[in-house]
C-alpha cells in the first residue's frame, strides 16, 4: 500500500510541474488561433446540420440483422422509444421477412433524431413520405395500444 501511495504522489507531482512549466512558458503569439479552426453550425437552418450516414450492411444475415435490431430497439436512449421499439420488436420482428427487416432497419437507424420517430409514431407530426411504409403504419397501430397492454418495462430476452 505504502509503495502505491508513493507512486502516485510521484507521478501527481511530476504531472503537476509539468503543467505549471507549460502554462508558464507558452507563449501567446506562437499558439494556434483557436477560432480559426472553428466550424459554426447554424442550428436555425437543419438542411445544413452535419449529420452521420449510418453505414449499410448488405451481407449481414437476417438472423444476425434481427438480432441487432432487438438490441438496438432496446437501447435508443430515451425511455419512451425505448419502451415503443422494444415490445413492437418482440411482438412484430420474428415475422418479418428480409424487406420488412430492411424497412424497419432505415427506420430507426436512418433517422438522427429519435424524438422524430417518436413523433411519428404517435401522430404529433406528419410521417416524411419516405418514412411512411407498412412498418411505419404497423408501429402506429402498436402505439395505439388497442389490445391495451401495460408497457412500464421492456420484454424478456429470450
Amino acid at each position: 500500500m505504502l509503495p502505491q501511495l508513493l507512486l502516485s504522489r510521484l507521478v501527481r507531482r511530476m504531472l503537476w510541474q509539468t503543467v505549471r512549466f507549460n502554462s508558464a512558458g507558452s507563449n501567446k503569439s506562437n499558439a494556434p488561433d483557436a477560432a480559426s479552426n472553428d466550424v459554426i453550425v447554424d442550428y436555425e437552418d437543419p438542411d445544413y446540420l452535419p449529420l452521420p450516414q449510418y453505414p449499410a450492411r448488405p451481407n449481414e444475415p437476417l438472423h444476425t440483422r434481427k438480432s441487432r435490431l432487438v438490441y438496438q430497439s432496446r437501447k435508443r436512449g430515451m425511455l419512451e422509444n425505448d419502451l415503443l421499439l422494444s415490445t413492437f420488436a418482440d411482438k412484430y420482428l420474428k415475422d418479418f421477412n428480409a424487406e420488412q427487416t430492411a424497412i424497419y432497419d432505415q427506420l430507426i437507424n436512418g433517422v438522427s433524431n429519435d424524438w422524430d420517430i417518436y413523433y411519428w409514431a404517435t401522430d404529433v407530426k406528419p410521417t416524411p413520405k419516405e418514412y411512411d411504409t407498412e412498418i411505419m403504419k404497423l408501429l402506429k397501430q402498436h402505439v395505439k395500444n388497442t389490445e391495451k397492454v401495460t408497457r412500464f418495462r421492456q420484454p424478456d430476452l429470450n
